[in-house]
């Protein structure tokens, strides 16, 4: 049974490749560098102060320190805070067919857990996580394949995050069994689109993803039942895990460039390509037509009021990029929301769906984009993939300039200190304590 094999794979010693190791650690790094860079939204306040209110802990082995913080809720409830922080800065990891996020629910869950383990190694951490994405990234291909709506990440990284406190928590077969069917049964189907047409704090469901990853954990520890897990279990599906443990997916996620919702990155690449070959700026544009996928081409129009509207807008994306030449936190928060000179590009947008882009839709990210020039030239891009996935990764040098434009807030120091460890990590002897003492105090500035 699939289940038997999944309970060997989580509880046991899978062999993890060194590159998916290696890959892990620079996925839980960039995730942190998010989670770092949306300490100050309202979104991570709200969800923090929440923690602390409405989840405390009744011991100190049932509590964890909140990430950028440094108040303490119960495990749950700091993670729950710490995803729901990170989702709402939308330049953290995906793997392309999942349509969805891991990383900014397993990494919170991770770091929640982990403070009560002072002697787990890196190594083992790493390889905990790594086994979290492979069991979210099948269990969201296995809840699209076998439903009509279209679920947020929380729905399916909710089970990741099962798997991997199981894992931490030494739990036997039949208890991961549990945990896996009370994450499935109460993880958050929410429907995304309805984020997407009215974007929200809600992003993409993986704070309640966390949180309810941990939850079923702590409840079959208890001796809660909740199995069986349809996503895994059924006939149906069988074949999303048949390749368990021989190929490993997260080695396949993207990372971010831009805190931009994934769909309008293809446009913002293309756009971005051809103001480096031709060296126009935003005065000179009379109109930018846009053609991608049917997904993006229904992601929020005009001038954003907040910031979750700022990234799910792949007009504004283009604006910003083309005012400022870059999409950072900057230009997706404060007065960058009602910047003039923005406005005034957005007026000049077009966006349309092309069948051959949503044909390329879930694998890919594609897009073209012609801009017309006040001198009447024109001049188009070629059809444009989004960059970050496995197929135009992004540079090393240029993770790490992403990772310290992201913890600016923390101080130079700081922040070198916890990108220092990405190569440690994975260095036999580390513990995994040695990164986390450094997450826990709140932004100098």
């Amino acid at each position: 049974m699939i289940i038997d094999d999944l309970a060997e794979f989580v509880l046991g010693t899978p062999d993890v490749p060194e590159s998916a190791l290696d890959f892990t650690a620079t996925l839980l790094v960039d995730t942190l560098g998010v989670t770092a860079g949306s300490a100050r939204l309202d979104a991570g306040r709200i969800a923090r102060n929440h923690a602390v209110r409405f989840h405390a802990a009744s011991t100190p082995a049932e509590t964890a320190t909140l990430l950028f913080d440094g108040r303490t809720a119960s495990i749950p409830g700091a993670a729950f805070a710490a995803a729901t922080q990170t989702d709402n800065l939308d330049a953290h990891d995906g793997f392309n067919p999942t349509k969805g996020h891991i990383g900014c629910a397993v990494v919170p869950a991770l770091c929640a857990l982990a403070e009560n383990e002072p002697a787990l190694s890196a190594r083992d951490a790493l390889a905990a996580l790594a086994i979290s994405y492979e069991i979210a990234a099948r269990a969201a291909l296995s809840l699209h394949a076998t439903v009509s709506d279209y679920h947020t990440s929380g729905a399916w990284n909710a089970l990741g995050v099962a798997a991997l406190g199981a894992r931490l928590r030494h739990l036997d077969a039949d208890r991961l069994r549990q945990a896996l069917g009370i994450a499935e049964y109460h993880g958050p189907r929410s429907q995304m689109m309805r984020e997407i047409a009215n974007p929200t704090m809600l992003h993409d469901g993986s704070g309640m993803g966390a949180f309810t990853g941990l939850m079923a954990v702590l409840l079959a520890e208890e001796g809660f039942e909740g199995a069986p897990a349809a996503t895994i279990e059924a006939e149906e599906v069988a074949e999303r895990w048949g390749d368990l443990g021989q190929h490993w997916t997260v080695e396949q996620n993207y990372i971010k460039p831009y805190p931009i919702c994934r769909w309008a990155h293809g446009a913002i690449d293309a756009l971005g390509q051809l103001v480096e070959e031709h060296g126009f700026a935003a005065h000179d544009v009379s109109a930018i037509d846009v053609n991608t996928f049917a997904e993006a081409a229904e992601l929020f129009p005009g001038m954003p009021e907040t910031t979750s509207h700022a990234q799910y807008s792949l007009a504004f994306a283009l604006g910003a990029l083309l005012v400022h030449g870059k999409i950072g936190p900057e230009q997706v928060t404060g007065k960058a929301l009602s910047d003039p000179e923005i406005e005034t590009v957005v007026g000049k947008i077009r966006v349309s769906e092309d069948r051959r882009h949503s044909a390329r839709f879930p694998e890919g990210r594609w897009s073209d984009v012609t801009v017309h020039l006040s001198d009447g030239r024109t001049m188009s891009s070629g059809d444009v993939n989004a960059k970050g996935g496995p197929e135009a990764p992004l540079l090393h040098d240029a993770v790490k300039a992403k990772f310290l434009e992201m913890t600016r807030c923390l101080g130079h120091d700081r922040a070198t200190a916890i990108w220092e460890m990405r190569d440690r990590l994975t260095v036999p002897g580390t513990r995994f304590a040695d990164l986390l003492w450094l997450l826990h105090a709140r932004p100098a500035s």
